[in-house]
């Protein structure tokens, strides 16, 4: 799948506020506001980080100066021993592939063979750090940092739809190849909801915010959330996030039906009717019941910084609710296209050898 790596800009149909500091945050510099008075989110945004979504045993929540130092000494030493120039005159790879001890996932991109390379990659290089705080993984809740157990009613819905995979896999068909290869949603839950990093690369933002809408673009795959902001659903307020869904129950977009408020200096989302193809690409949702429910928070702490707190709510599939934090870190670079299938005739080229097989059958 081709990228491009260039970054080019990004035009939102949203009228961008004009932002205006007027109060200081604790660290970091000052907040800036928009002019009706609301923390202004909008900017370049990115929450690469190399801290996994789910604690390493072993680790407390918070890592210590010397844990931070190895973590991060370790992968700034994997980074320069893959980044020097290829040799025109090496061998070829050996038979079964090459072993990239130091990072999982440059193995997995180069295919053991040499495919993705670390030039391709951006995953970030440093600790998540949140609230001051250097985390071990971005989840949170419950307080082991890892994804509860499932019920025993989801336990069985997953076998039942792991069977059903089995009988049909994802490569079967046109229809059934991954989303994010379709070009439909983004790899992981980079545009989520919950917006979380997919330890590869494209991991950036764009925000835009006006009085009644927050609009954010997630540079993987070119999507883009559009969020109506009105009153909490319990306040009374009669904003335009109260109401009725704007969806009926069998409707079920990408990235699920999302209202937001603010509550004090926080914006609050939620979403609910997530539509189940999206939930069955994100492996940690997988299998996850209709009436999963997403509270997400993001709250400006200082002018190069977002916290981003979520909160996974389905009593139908796991035995507690689990989320977490992901610092989002201003970005001073642009976002660009995601070319996300020009040029691309891998597909064209799987169909034509399956009609192939299928008249030498006949």
């Amino acid at each position: 799948m081709k990228v491009t790596m260039m970054r080019a800009t990004v035009a939102v149909a949203l009228v961008a506020a004009v932002s205006i500091p007027v109060t200081r945050a604790q660290d970091g510099g000052a907040v800036p506001r928009t002019p009706d008075g609301r923390p202004d989110l909008q900017g370049n945004w990115t929450n690469g980080t190399i801290t996994p979504i789910e604690r390493p045993q072993g680790f407390d929540a918070v890592l210590t100066p010397e844990q931070v130092a190895q973590i991060e000494g370790g992968r700034q030493e994997c980074i320069e021993a893959h980044s020097g120039s290829s040799d025109p005159d090496r061998d070829a790879p050996a038979e079964g592939g090459t072993t990239i001890g130091c990072d999982f996932i440059l193995e997995a991109a180069a295919g053991g063979t040499g495919g993705y390379n670390l030039f391709y990659l951006d995953r970030g290089d440093q600790v998540a750090v949140v609230n001051g705080e250097p985390r071990s993984s971005l989840l949170m809740i419950p307080e082991d940092g890892r994804i509860p157990a499932r019920t025993p009613e989801a336990q069985q819905r997953l076998g039942l739809l792991m069977a059903a995979r089995g009988q049909h896999g994802e490569y079967d068909n046109p229809e059934n190849r991954p989303l994010s290869e379709r070009c439909i949603v983004s790899f992981g839950s980079n545009a989520g909801p919950p917006m979380l990093p997919n330890y590869f690369y494209n991991n950036n933002y764009t925000i835009v915010q006006t009085p009644d809408h927050v609009a954010i673009m997630t540079e993987m795959v070119h999507d883009t959330r559009i969020i109506p902001i009105g009153g909490s659903p319990d306040s009374g307020d009669t904003g335009e996030a109260d109401g009725p869904s704007a969806f009926p129950e069998e409707i079920r977009p990408w990235f699920g039906d999302s209202r937001g408020w603010w509550e004090d200096d926080t914006l609050v989302i939620e979403t609910t009717k997530l539509n189940p193809q999206q939930l069955m690409a994100y492996r940690e949702f997988f299998g996850a019941s209709p009436s999963m429910k997403i509270t997400e928070r993001l709250t400006r702490v200082d002018a190069n910084t977002i916290n981003y707190e979520f909160l996974i709510d389905d009593p139908d599939t796991w035995e507690t609710p689990w989320g977490g934090e992901v610092p989002f870190v201003r970005m001073d670079d642009l976002l660009y296209e995601y070319a996300c299938h020009e040029a691309n005739y891998a597909l064209e080229n799987v169909l034509l050898g399956a009609r192939a097989q299928e008249r030498e059958n006949r």
